[in-house]
């Protein structure tokens, strides 16, 4: 079989060869009955634009890298789809790289992702440092982190107001009458773990107290389990425990009620982060604060998009509220309001 060319449909279809690329060129102009006609003649040959010539021709491969740590917390399998689905829409593919949090993996999937001629990146979950975004930048391939920042002014991002969310998990605890309040965190190096962490101890320390216990579940599931196991070891145990993930959290309260015969809220209050779909399910009934995806997502298109457009736009640091959704899963303050 011999592969058709767009000389051969612009003859079927009676155009130029330059009008059939405007066809097929996202965003370029052409008329509708030049559009139907082309469209036709492509359809009869069996012709499919090479995406992969006209790159090299435009400098630009309509290709936007999407790099992501794990796909294990449901907000990030959902974030990932929303983002393609919203690239997409401007004519943009999207190239999907896993990586691990360490900044030599991610330098590795980077070093790939710049040979494979992106026009952007976008990581989810991966932190990335000044000089690599610099090196993205002098290659005119922008970068935007999603949820995820880095210290510094050098690249884009859009979060969650982790700090805050931390801070209204705090008051919503203390406010419930609990004594014993403790927080499992995330992977260290992770500034939402950090910034979650931070307006958390805040808020505490703003009512005159500390956290009973303190452990770090890496994001992980089983490390998460442990944690509980270690925590409510000893003759007292948390009343109450804010745990930067909903994931974590459906981790700890299965750990409670399964395994320790614990009741929730009655024996310990449990608040998670993210609003995950299982975050509304019977089984946990969590509450949580909600991490808005759809202004996640969209604000970091346009970042990326008016970026690759104008290299020259400075970059932006959003955050974005993150409400309380207030569930079954902790003592409810009689008259809490934010």
């Amino acid at each position: 079989m011999t592969k058709i060319t767009s000389m051969q449909v612009a003859k079927r279809a009676g155009v130029s060869q330059s009008a059939v690329s405007r066809v097929f060129t996202p965003g370029a102009s052409a008329s509708s009955k030049t559009a139907l006609k082309v469209r036709a003649a492509a359809n009869e040959l069996g012709y499919r634009p090479n995406v992969l010539a006209r790159s090299l021709i435009t400098g630009k491969s309509r290709i936007i890298g999407l790099i992501v740590a794990y796909l294990d917390n449901y907000f990030y399998p959902a974030a990932l789809e929303k983002l393609s689905n919203a690239l997409q829409k401007e004519g943009y593919h999207v190239l999907v790289f896993m990586a691990s949090n360490d900044h030599q993996s991610t330098e590795q999937v980077i070093e790939e992702l710049l040979d494979y001629q992106v026009d952007g990146i976008i990581t989810a979950s991966v932190g990335i440092s000044s000089n690599l975004t610099a090196r993205c930048e002098a290659a005119g391939v922008p970068v935007v982190l999603f949820n995820r920042t880095q210290d510094g002014k050098s690249h884009s991002a859009v979060t969650s107001d982790n700090f805050q969310g931390g801070l209204t998990a705090a008051r919503f605890l203390i406010q419930g009458g609990h004594q014993r309040i403790s927080y499992l965190g995330g992977w260290e190096g992770a500034s939402t773990q950090r910034d979650r962490e931070a307006g958390f101890r805040d808020g505490l320390a703003f009512a005159g107290k500390q956290l009973f216990a303190h452990a770090l579940g890496d994001f992980s599931i089983d490390i998460a389990k442990q944690a509980a196991r270690d925590i409510f070891s000893g003759p007292r145990h948390p009343d109450a425990m804010f745990i930067a993930t909903d994931h974590m959290a459906f981790a700890v309260m299965d750990v409670l009620r399964s395994e320790l015969g614990l009741r929730v809220p009655d024996d310990v209050s449990i608040i998670g982060y993210d609003d995950v779909p299982p975050a509304s399910w019977a089984a946990y009934n969590l509450t949580t604060l909600r991490q808005r995806s759809n202004l996640m997502v969209s604000q970091s298109v346009e970042l990326i998009i008016n970026k690759i457009r104008d290299p020259q736009v400075a970059p932006q640091h959003i955050k974005i509220s993150s409400p309380l959704i207030i569930r079954g899963s902790a003592k409810i303050p009689e008259g809490w309001s934010t």
